[in-house]
């Protein structure tokens, strides 16, 4: 059965873009939305080109953060719960939302995917470790962490980060050539920035 993606995609985002708390500088509309274009960008590079598994793909991307309404740990769960309810008379097989599901799942850090797919989506989440943008999206759940009290200064961002990234490895081939070498000059630049706050306390 064929399924209008664009009717589910402008709900999805249009929900995200007006209930989704302003406190969430990162997990916001416009992340849902990069992940979604990264999904399917990654997913092509990688000869993804069976249309029914690219929707289902584009699907998970899409639902993968909708939890973020509700509750902010177990984002995952809940996200599942919303897509299943909305998806429920899409025409699915029983196989293909469970697939769904557990793309949505295994986008939880740390990430442990174990098929393609998986990692495909997985990969898309975390694309911009490896981007020009990292800076600013890093800025972004850096406030996020600030507001939820993860974090309580510019130091232990920085660690944090640089615990993040330091073991952090894209899955796919198409993302390690196109990602690494970015991402570990950000790592870099991070490790500097901690031995300079160290040098000014």
């Amino acid at each position: 059965m064929a399924i209008d993606f664009s009717f589910y995609k402008e709900k999805v985002l249009n929900m995200l873009s007006r209930e989704l708390s302003e406190m969430l500088s990162y997990h916001n509309v416009e992340h849902t939305a990069e992940v979604l274009e990264q999904t399917e960008r990654i997913a092509l590079a990688e000869g993804i080109s069976d249309e029914r598994q690219l929707l289902l793909l584009k699907l998970a991307a899409l639902y993968h953060d909708t939890g973020f309404l509700f509750v902010y740990n177990g984002h995952e769960e809940r996200g599942c719960e919303i897509a299943t309810l909305d998806l429920v008379h899409a025409g699915l097989e029983p196989e293909e939302m469970d697939l769904i599901r557990s793309l949505i799942m295994v986008t939880k850090v740390p990430q442990q995917p174990r098929t393609h797919m998986e990692q495909i989506i997985c990969d898309a989440d975390l694309d911009y470790l490896g981007r020009d943008d990292f800076w600013e999206i890093s800025n972004n759940l850096k406030k996020e962490f600030l507001q939820f009290g993860f974090i309580g200064n510019e130091n232990e961002w920085i660690k944090r980060e640089i615990q993040f990234i330091e073991p952090h490895q894209y899955f796919t081939q198409a993302s390690r050539q196109l990602r690494t070498p970015e991402k570990l000059k950000h790592l870099k630049r991070l490790k500097a920035l901690l031995n300079e706050s160290a040098i000014e306390i």
